[in-house]
């Protein structure tokens, strides 16, 4: 069966929080069009725009709907998006319609008409449309059965706004808040599991991210860089880092190691790691620091450690993972697509100059003491010089 030229081809966005905002609600409706208005600009000829709770965007042929759909499916905010057409609303032609979309379901056995009149312009009600375009597809599929459970393709006829849709292909999406409604944050990002997830978590609730990489070079290889760029661009097949900053960090952790006793090594990394977050924080207008700290995982993640450096910190921390296990952390990496980058070997700064017996309950007065003898900001003065950046669009 062919279409006439009176139908469009269109994918409806659909999002679940976004509507929830209120009075706000506008505004997450601008930034997620303005973000998939963004993904699409390879495409000619693509609108997109808003409609009675969703968003529009047309398409030039059914093929491009295959692809829009996966492109906009991987932005936070959208929690499915469904391929389908455009028409006027007139009962014969959405009948010839579905047809030809259920044509694109195949192979199918069973199939339910699900319709929606969004009001009352439409003369004929939702369960007369159901009735009348199920009987209509019945005659046309007679090896085809009706199932109101489960059925094989769904079939949505919606009248909105003037017009009829009609679709059944829907594409599952990551759901949360659009990039972009929840300000700047600066997320320590490493080459392992972890802090990738941590990172993900905070572009899903609608952060812009500047990753802050420290690297073990000069006294370890760069391949920790490599990878953590690698995982940077899966990050922002959904837009969400701005920028990567690298600190050559190894100079400075072989100082601390000349000078701190072993056991405490671990502890005074990590404070100096969240001084440079902070200065990083300033110089970008970022409103919380990230990591992905699981509460227990390692001896720096208990929490009298957490609370010794959090000491140093001058913005919030977030721990997205802090009550997450290893197991949940790697199962979410293979769903993001970070896990086989960050299971290549690599050595990272975390492994440089380890104690071998750490310390897992630091005392705060023990280490604010060893700290306010070291040239903290001289170094930082050092690092803010060697900071690497590179922006992202």
């Amino acid at each position: 069966m062919s279409l006439n030229n009176n139908l469009n081809f269109i994918c409806l966005v659909h999002y679940h929080e976004v509507g929830l905002k209120g009075r706000n609600r506008s505004s997450f409706e601008r930034q997620l069009k303005q973000n998939i208005e963004h993904k699409l600009a390879a495409f000619s000829n693509v609108f997109v725009k808003r409609i009675s709770g969703r968003l529009l965007v047309e398409v030039n042929s059914w093929e491009d709907t295959a692809e829009v759909a996966d492109r906009i499916s991987r932005l936070p905010g959208v929690v499915r998006v469904s391929c389908g057409v455009k028409l006027k609303q007139d009962i014969n032609a959405i009948q010839n319609a579905s047809l030809w979309i259920l044509e694109q379901c195949e192979p199918y056995e069973s199939f339910k008409v699900d319709a929606r009149r969004a009001n009352t312009s439409f003369e004929i009600d939702s369960m007369t449309i159901n009735q009348i375009v199920g009987a209509w597809l019945c005659e046309k599929l007679p090896n085809k059965k009706v199932k109101m459970k489960d059925p094989d393709a769904r079939l949505h006829v919606e009248m909105v706004e003037g017009s009829a849709f009609v679709y059944a292909k829907t594409v599952k999406g990551v759901g949360g808040l659009p990039v972009g409604t929840a300000g700047s944050v600066v997320s320590l990002l490493s080459a392992g599991l972890d802090s990738p997830v941590a990172t993900w978590r905070l572009i899903k609730r609608g952060a812009y991210v500047t990753a802050l990489h420290f690297s073990g070079r000069p006294e370890a290889a760069d391949t920790s860089e490599h990878l953590v760029n690698d995982i940077v661009i899966v990050l922002n097949l959904c837009g969400g880092v701005n920028r990567l900053c690298v600190v050559p960090f190894g100079e400075f952790q072989r100082r601390i190691a000349a000078i701190v006793p072993s056991e405490l090594r671990v502890i005074f990394y990590r404070r100096l790691m969240i001084a440079v977050a902070n200065r990083v924080a300033i110089r970008f207008n970022a409103r919380a620091l990230v990591t992905g700290e699981s509460l227990g995982q390692v001896a720096s993640q208990t929490l009298d450690n957490i609370f010794v450096v959090d000491s140093v910190a001058e913005y919030p921390i977030l721990r997205p993972l802090i009550g997450t296990d290893k197991l949940e952390i790697i199962a979410e990496a293979e769903r993001l697509g970070t896990y086989e980058i960050s299971s290549q070997s690599h050595e990272d700064c975390c492994t440089l100059f380890m104690p071998r017996n750490p310390e897992t309950h630091a005392r705060p007065n023990a280490v604010e003491a060893i700290w306010q003898d070291l040239p903290i900001d001289v170094w930082l003065d050092e690092i803010d010089t060697l900071i690497e950046v590179t922006e992202f669009e």
